[in-house]
């Protein structure tokens, strides 16, 4: 259950990834974005992409928004997803900054 709106940057990526969209993916961050994912961390639109190649859509992952919640400051926000595919799968969060609208820090922890 969602406990906000979902803002449209974080509709995209879940959305994008959902129908295999790499390149709306990607646009969905900032051009300086960082991701971190347990630690393995990638900067930039380029590093991204690296990381929707390996862990992503190139491994068919499908989320499924189970909750979102305001993070600590006003751009912030923590969605709890539901993750299968052919790489991880579980339930987590998922931290995202937002900067001008799109994804400029996403933030995977266990």
């Amino acid at each position: 259950m969602t406990t906000i709106e979902t803002p449209a940057a974080i509709r995209t990526f879940i959305e994008a990834t959902n129908r295999g969209d790499a390149e709306a993916f990607a646009a969905a961050f900032t051009h300086d974005a960082d991701l971190n994912d347990w630690g393995r961390e990638y900067h930039g639109r380029d590093g991204v992409r690296a990381w929707d190649r390996t862990d992503n859509i190139g491994v068919q992952a499908h989320f499924e928004l189970d909750a979102i919640e305001p993070g600590s400051s006003c751009d912030i926000y923590v969605a709890t997803l539901t993750v299968t595919g052919n790489g991880h799968n579980g339930t987590g969060p998922m931290t995202f900054h937002l900067r001008d609208g799109l994804i400029a820090s996403l933030r995977i922890t266990p």
